[in-house]
């Protein structure tokens, strides 16, 4: 057995959501804020390209890269709503941002490179690294300072063996949004160090109350040519299940990129692709929708949660997580978890794969109703601790 995957620990977020739609299918009342994906249909739009698509035969292999239709759009997409002009040579479309991220890390890192990454972190960034033959440094990011880090902190952390930092903005598990003058303080750490920065968009669409958060390539040249930018469908257009992410970068890396790609899963799921274009040419009114219906949930459970003795929780100013803290309660993270969920069918999941063991996250990509259910019960849970 390799003895790296072999100690891979599971994703705690499949977990909780499995038991509790294993509890669901036993006749149980559950309420979840785990799953981290949009309770909307993917719009009719983006499936009546792919079932087009299909009806028109493009069930072939696609180029191991993705369409070049699909790499043409999101290059227009990236110079028109981000500022970033990249060929399409320099862009490869996966089976999710997920993958796209493991590619990234397998073709970047050697062994014993250190990869710098913020804490709270996404339970999925350390178990990459480690599958590469890199180091995690986390780099703690403290509730008072709102969950960011700061150039003094990743300067604490920078060791000459350091090649990249991730910055995932906005955030998951928290919803940390980084706005423009501390990104260019991130920036020139990175430059002044020559660190490769993954910056993780995914949740870029989902970002409110007006602020301001630029990608991170497009704060001038010479950190365009360090930066790897990361995005995808799942999020902004809830296409979770059809599996497309993509990355634009330096072609060196690309190129690798790409040849470690043709030797796993070639190129993505070819009529999905379709479906793809057809989002990123049919404009934004449908993710503006969804993200007014996100806003609206997080302001209500913000509000909850505030209410709660004991909890604090840091209001999220992006994507679709809160990350309140339940230490003052006297129970590690996995603890409250179970018990909440076995007391009151409330799933949430907890933030020690998170790096923050005395908090829970809660995922508000649910209905309205179950948030006031679920608050109600949570509620009640807490009064009899």
């Amino acid at each position: 057995m390799n003895e790296t995957i072999s100690g891979i620990a599971p994703s705690v977020t499949l977990a909780i959501t499995s038991k509790a739609k294993a509890m669901a299918a036993a006749g149980q009342e559950v309420f979840s804020f785990a799953a981290g994906e949009p309770d909307f249909d993917t719009p009719d739009h983006i499936k009546a390209a792919a079932i087009q698509a299909l009806r028109d035969g493009k069930t072939k292999y696609s180029p191991g890269t993705g369409l070049a239709e699909l790499r043409a759009a999101i290059a227009a997409d990236l110079a028109t709503h981000n500022g970033l002009t990249y060929d399409p040579a320099q862009i490869v479309v996966s089976c999710g941002a997920k993958h796209t991220l493991f590619n990234i890390f397998m073709a970047l890192l050697q062994p014993g490179d250190e990869v710098l990454i913020p804490s709270p972190f996404w339970l999925s960034y350390p178990e990459m690294v480690r599958i590469a033959g890199g180091q995690s440094v986390f780099v703690e990011a403290s509730e008072h300072d709102g969950f960011k880090v700061t150039r003094a902190s990743l300067e604490a952390a920078v060791t000459p063996q350091t090649r990249a930092l991730i910055l995932n903005s906005p955030s998951n598990p928290i919803g940390t949004v980084y706005e423009p003058a501390e990104l260019e303080q991130i920036a020139a750490f990175a430059c002044e160090h020559d660190i490769t920065v993954v910056s993780d968009e995914i949740y870029q669409q989902m970002i409110y109350d007006g602020i301001e958060s630029p990608s991170f390539a497009s704060l001038g040249q010479e950190v365009y040519d360090r930066t790897v930018t990361v995005n995808g469908f799942s999020k902004a257009y809830s296409m979770t299940g059809w599996r497309l992410g993509y990355l634009a970068g330096p072609l060196p890396l690309v190129k690798a990129i790409s040849a470690l790609q043709s030797h796993s899963t070639s190129g993505p799921t070819t009529f999905a692709q379709y479906g793809a274009i057809a989002a990123l040419e049919g404009g934004r009114d449908c993710v503006a929708a969804m993200r007014d219906a996100f806003a609206e949930r997080r302001t209500y459970l913000y509000d909850r949660l505030q209410n709660m003795p004991q909890v604090s929780c840091v209001k999220p100013m992006g994507a679709f997580y809160m990350l309140p803290g339940i230490g003052a309660y006297g129970l590690d993270s996995l603890t409250f978890a179970d018990k909440l969920l076995e007391a009151t069918g409330v799933a949430v999941v907890p933030g020690k794969p998170f790096g923050a063991d005395a908090n829970i996250r809660l995922s508000y990509a649910c209905s309205m109703e179950n948030i006031r259910e679920g608050m109600d019960r949570m509620e009640g849970f807490l009064k009899g601790l």
